[in-house]
């Protein structure tokens, strides 16, 4: 059996030594080679009866060092599991353990040494002695007049209007590449597409008002539209809104539909269509239910700031002491591609902090008992399976999602995602339960300087 030893070697930092004697190995070793001898199969030989003298010469070397370590490494995690070290990442092996000294034609006493990184006990802070705060953010009167347009539209009726008329006029065209003439060009760019007359130039809405189906105008790219517009379009025509020669071309552009929604009146009849069973009558009650509607969305944004408050608050004013020699180690040589002393230097503070989170985060979830259960998990994934496709893209049959989501609760990474956001979910509750913020009105304009200061700050 291995002889261990630990001592310490730093702050939470402790070595230990691991000792095998030849009778730990090389029993080991030699039934390894009896198996090799068995199941060899080389030339000039029958199998099974190769010499041992062969086998030893050709394998022996690999299977002693092979049989070495995995005694050492049998050693150190049995210590682990009895000492019931609570460690940081995985043991690091020392500079001076040398494998390649090992001699099968000379068995020893081998000793290899490890560091580890022990986890620090310490104590959450009393929110209630933290000054924090919780916005109530007040729903401004105009942001309720353009939801209440915009449902207007949404549920409004499409019509196809003879001629343009309206900024509001939706109008399906086909742009192909020509010359200043309007004579379109062999090879050139094809494309269709959907506008409001409103996205052009007011100079160019002229030409097109009064303009009917199956009608044709000249544009040039650079003055038929203001720079907004202009640049997505330029882009979907595959061209560069950078490049002024390609801002300098002419389209040909072919009138081929023309649309308006007609906005839907004020009247029970609308009303019910939105808010279904909620009995609305009267315009006045249909602005209220909007304004709540509109209120329970930005109470989560409100949530979502107080949650990083309250992220903040438990950094900040919880003390962890940390083995930083160690973690500086580990993150040199413990990632997939070692890393400078400059690199670490510069990484550690975010590093500290995400790994300070984790064992705040750990702890909560332990003293609180928080578990997620498989049903929970489920009803994520279909939860992001419905917000994924969206009320357009599940109508008719939904007998698929069930097999969809049996499918997608067998993938690992998904399951490991729907975990991830349930426990951070539950542990954000459990804090907040545990806090007393003052309650402050605020606007939505402060409200967002609010978090870009919030973000600049923490960034």
């Amino acid at each position: 059996m291995a002889t261990v030893t630990r001592e310490n070697i730093g702050v939470l930092n402790d070595k230990i030594t691991v000792t095998v004697s030849k009778e730990d190995y090389f029993p080991p070793f030699e039934k390894a080679l009896k198996q090799y001898a068995k199941s060899a199969n080389i030339p000039g030989f029958r199998k099974g009866m190769v010499p041992s003298g062969v086998i030893k010469k050709m394998h022996g070397p690999a299977v002693y060092t092979e049989e070495v370590l995995r005694s050492i490494e049998k050693g150190l995690v049995d210590y682990l599991d009895q000492e019931k070290l609570d460690i940081f990442a995985q043991p690091l092996p020392a500079a001076d353990n040398d494998p390649g000294s090992l001699d099968m034609n000379n068995p020893a006493e081998y000793s290899f040494h490890f560091e580890v990184g022990l986890k620090p006990s310490f104590e959450l802070p009393d929110l209630n002695t933290i000054p924090l705060k919780r916005y109530k953010i007040e729903v401004p009167a105009e942001m309720v007049d353009e939801e209440l347009e915009r449902l207007k539209v949404r549920h409004g009726k499409m019509t196809e209007p003879e001629t343009i008329a309206t900024d509001e006029d939706v109008l399906n065209v086909k742009f192909e590449e020509s010359d200043a003439e309007g004579n379109v060009i062999e090879n050139g760019i094809s494309k269709d597409n959907s506008l409001l007359l409103k996205y052009f130039s007011a100079s160019f809405k002229e030409q097109l008002t009064g303009k009917k189906k199956d009608e044709s105008v000249v544009l040039q790219l650079s003055s038929a539209f203001d720079d907004k517009e202009r640049d997505w379009l330029v882009s979907d025509l595959g061209l560069d809104k950078n490049n002024a020669a390609d801002l300098e071309k002419y389209f040909k552009v072919t009138i081929t539909k023309i649309g308006l929604v007609e906005k839907r009146e004020l009247n029970e009849e609308f009303y019910e269509e939105v808010y279904p069973g909620k009995e609305i009558k009267t315009e006045e009650d249909f602005r209220n239910a909007i304004k709540a509607d509109i209120e329970k969305a930005l109470n989560e944004q409100s949530r979502n700031h107080f949650h990083h408050e309250l992220y903040h608050a438990l950094l900040d004013n919880t003390a962890i002491e940390f083995p930083e020699s160690f973690l500086k180690k580990w993150m040199e040589k413990g990632g997939e591609q070692a890393k400078t002393a400059e690199q670490i230097e510069e990484e550690f503070p975010t590093f500290k902090n995400q790994l300070k989170w984790t064992l705040i985060s750990d702890k909560i979830v332990k003293e609180n008992q928080l578990e997620v259960l498989p049903d929970e998990i489920r009803d994520q994934i279909t939860r992001e399976v419905l917000g994924y496709f969206g009320a357009s893209g599940l109508q008719g049959d939904m007998s698929w999602i069930d097999s969809y989501v049996d499918r997608l609760t067998k993938d690992q990474q998904q399951v490991e995602n729907a975990y991830r956001k349930l426990i951070s979910e539950k542990v954000f509750n459990q804090i907040e339960s545990k806090a007393t913020p003052a309650e402050q009105s605020i606007s939505l304009d402060d409200f967002k300087k609010l978090q870009e200061e919030h973000q600049h700050h923490h960034h």
